[in-house]
């Protein structure tokens, strides 16, 4: 009767069209992209930024759980629920119809919505000659500006760090129990929820010439990412110097809004591609171009042969559709492929992962995807970095690179890439994040689990390539590493051998990281598979005192706080 007296509410509110209570239908948005899922009794799809208000209101008087969700691309489980063990109803609201962007200040920032995607805001700013913070990787998946932000996700650009910004429109529960609506964005709208949601709903607002002291990216991240000498990372989700607010929530507040930066596209870019079977030659080239480049590069994605080999195979049909059918309709055939794989799974006439394996055997059928000039390169040498560079740094590239390998005879080579070999490169390294994944999709019979650590290495680390003892790698089919050079973040997927103890696994890994004093999760948060440290434990705590956004994160308590005598 309670349930149902809250669905109704719902309904009244929202209409039956934006409220979800089949959990048939709803399965798609309680599962985890890579894993995970659980329990709600709806999914809401609130349609302005009015009805979200109205939601969120009804949730809390009801004393539901709430789980914020925007594209579900994560990869630790942190946007769905996780399990049955709730003391309290579940609803997730699901914000990606709310998809507006306002660009103020001449294009110089942006105003994002809760479901807005950096796909679209790459879309829009492209006539003004600007990007967002991210334009490589996820964005092609459709992730949301807001979930970025929420999530202090890093990204694959040198020069921009995580994404963060000061500058917030959001709800929250106060040590009493009470919504509220807190508007930093630092623009007027009014005083009570409705008028601030009316005005900004409707841009009745000053668009240009907003100042604020408030940052709206980690702009200092330029100069840290150049200390290669500190012993400590370049970025890392749980930086207690990047939790404020909205920037690394992880939806223990429901954002409205958000302004972020936008950044100024370079007028003219070269894509290197270096190869190496000494990984002192790339330790130097990173240590030499931070320190003294006056252009850092723009990209600088490091890959192993044996996941170049892996992504090569197991990623082409990715390839093939980006190439073919562009990055705005990558979103579209995930989201398909999700309520696809729902559907097969609740029959008995489809094999397990029909669809991956449909994809892999479609894209045998068509010819070698990559250039001869990069099979040769993965052929000779054990270590590949693609190398872009803008401006001024692409003419300092070339000398350092010719002088390295042709003066100084280091081991190795380079190209400087022609526009096919530069798009398949990347093509590459992105379809590399979930080859792993398909890899052991396709081969389930005969391996295990998939291990997938997103880590940051120290600064000045300069034994980034791990060396595993035989107590943990007798315990590996495939260890492929991949990530962000030199920002020292990588990911290292791990296929477990059949019969492998994972959490054996990943807890003797994660004390080796320990003892390397390397940070993890870097960029994709704690969600439901790490434990949140000390100080992002307090930081969720003071956001939501009563725990009632997304309980459980960080694998803390999921049950609910009464803090009122903390008033």
């Amino acid at each position: 009767m309670k349930i149902n007296s809250i669905i109704e509410q719902f309904q009244g509110a929202l209409g039956d069209d934006s409220v979800s209570v089949n959990s048939k239908v709803t399965e798609h948005y309680r599962t985890g992209w890579r894993s995970g899922g659980g329990d709600a009794i709806a999914v809401l799809f609130p349609k302005t930024l009015m009805e979200y208000w109205e939601a969120l209101t009804i949730c809390v008087a009801e004393k539901c759980i709430i789980i914020m969700q925007a594209a579900n691309t994560g990869l630790t489980e942190g946007s769905t629920p996780s399990g049955s063990d709730y003391d309290r109803p579940v609803v997730v609201i699901n914000t990606l119809a709310m998809n507006d962007i306002v660009l103020i200040n001449n294009g110089q920032q942006a105003i994002s919505f809760p479901g807005a995607t950096l796909h679209k805001l790459e879309k829009q700013l492209a006539p003004l000659g600007r990007a967002p913070h991210s334009v490589i990787g996820s964005s092609c998946l459709g992730a949301s500006i807001v979930g970025g932000i929420a999530n202090n996700s890093g990204g694959a650009l040198v020069k921009r760090g995580p994404a963060y910004t000061e500058l917030s429109l959001y709800a929250h529960v106060d040590n009493s129990g009470k919504l509220g609506l807190v508007n930093h964005l630092g623009i007027e709208l009014g005083d009570t929820p409705e008028d601030i949601i009316a005005n900004l709903s409707s841009g009745n607002f000053a668009k240009d010439n907003i100042q604020t002291d408030k940052k709206a990216s980690a702009s200092d991240y330029e100069e840290i990412v150049r200390n290669t000498h500190a012993d400590t990372p370049s970025r890392f989700n749980a930086d207690p110097s990047r939790l404020f607010e909205a920037s690394g929530c992880a939806g223990k507040i429901a954002i409205f809004a958000v302004v972020v930066d936008t950044f100024e596209v370079p007028q003219e870019e070269q894509t290197f591609y270096i190869g190496t079977n000494d990984q002192a030659v790339l330790t130097q080239i990173r240590r030499d171009m931070l320190a003294q480049f006056s252009q850092l590069p723009e990209v600088g994605e490091y890959l192993h042969r044996d996941m170049f080999n892996i992504a090569e195979k197991y990623g082409k049909d990715t390839c093939l559709c980006i190439h073919h059918l562009g990055t705005a309709a990558l979103p579209k055939l995930f989201a398909a492929k999700g309520r696809i794989d729902a559907l097969l799974r609740r029959s008995a006439v489809f094999p397990n992962h029909f669809t991956d394996k449909a994809m892999q055997l479609a894209g045998g059928l068509f010819p070698q995807f990559l250039p001869e000039s990069l099979t040769q390169f993965r052929d000779q040498y054990e270590h590949h970095l693609i190398l872009k560079m803008s401006n001024q740094g692409i003419e300092e590239a070339k000398r350092y690179l010719g002088n390295l390998f042709d003066t100084e005879k280091r081991e190795g080579a380079f190209i400087i890439c022609n526009k096919e070999e530069a798009s398949k490169a990347f093509l590459l390294r992105f379809a590399a994040a979930g080859a792993a994944m398909r890899y052991q999709t396709l081969n389930e019979d005969d391996v295990g689990e998939v291990l997938a650590l997103d880590i940051a290495l120290r600064r000045n680390d300069e034994s980034w390539l791990e060396s595993l003892p035989e107590q943990i790698s007798r315990h590996i089919d495939k260890a492929l590493y991949y990530g962000h050079f030199f920002c020292h973040v990588f990911h290292q997927d791990y296929v477990l051998k059949k019969g492998a103890d994972a959490k054996q696994v990943k807890a003797d890994m994660l004390a080796l990281l320990d003892n390397r004093g390397a940070k993890y999760p870097a960029e994709h948060n704690v969600g439901h598979l790490y434990d949140a440290e000390e100080t992002l434990q307090r930081f969720y705590q003071k956001l939501d005192p009563t725990n009632t956004f997304n309980p459980g994160i960080g694998k803390m308590d999921k049950h609910a706080r009464n803090c009122a005598c903390c008033g």
